[in-house]
């Protein structure tokens, strides 16, 4: 019984120690933007293929886990953000930032629409060179072709920090489509993005 017992043990012990490491999945990529309120730029980014996640949060200040009410006195020097991880193989980054910069104004400092204040900057947080150079290259294409009627005001900064807002902060559109902040404001924008990107809507 004894040597029954040593065998099955010597053989799990054996395939255990075959068992390769998950293999980590390089395809994917992620990227911190903001551009105004969060609830917006979330919910057009759930809806684009390739996204794998979207997560409302605050980064690029110094406050380490601040409330939204922290972040919302300008106090905390952090801007409302989300954090969208994609795969490289069905999207890039070059789309990601086109769908960024066509769904809000980034020639505002420090304002989109009614929500004013730093918090509410646009801002790219990169996490590598080629971020960053991909980032600038599409904000001096947009210059130079004059996109906007004023200079972009996007500031491309290195990541340093994320942190995850509240819970009812997240898929906010997604529950609250009836409120009045969601019809007037979110459900515009969002209606921009699948017309100018309906070949790259999620399909449902």
């Amino acid at each position: 019984m004894k040597q029954s017992f040593l065998i099955i043990l010597l053989i799990s012990l054996s395939a255990f120690s075959q068992k390769k490491p998950a293999k980590e999945n390089t395809n994917l990529e992620t990227i911190t933007l903001g551009g105004g309120c969060y609830w917006c730029i979330e919910a057009i980014f759930e809806n684009l293929d390739g996204v794998k996640t979207v997560t409302s949060g605050f980064s690029g200040g110094t406050t380490k886990n601040p409330s939204y009410d922290e972040v919302c006195s300008g106090k905390t020097g952090h801007a409302e953000v989300v954090q969208i991880t994609y795969d490289k193989t069905k999207t890039n980054l070059d789309e990601i930032l086109k769908v960024f910069f066509t769904v809000h104004d980034p020639t505002t400092l420090n304002r989109q629409g009614a929500d004013v204040g730093t918090q509410y900057r646009s801002v790219i947080f990169y996490n590598n060179e080629s971020q960053r150079k991909t980032a600038l290259e599409i904000i001096n294409e947009l210059n130079k072709n004059k996109v906007y009627n004023n200079p972009i005001v996007t500031k491309v900064e290195p990541f340093k920090n994320f942190y995850e807002a509240e819970d009812y902060h997240q898929d906010y559109y997604a529950y609250n489509k009836n409120k009045p902040y969601c019809r007037l404001v979110i459900q515009p924008k969002l209606e921009k993005f699948e017309k100018v990107f309906k070949d790259r809507l999620k399909k449902k």
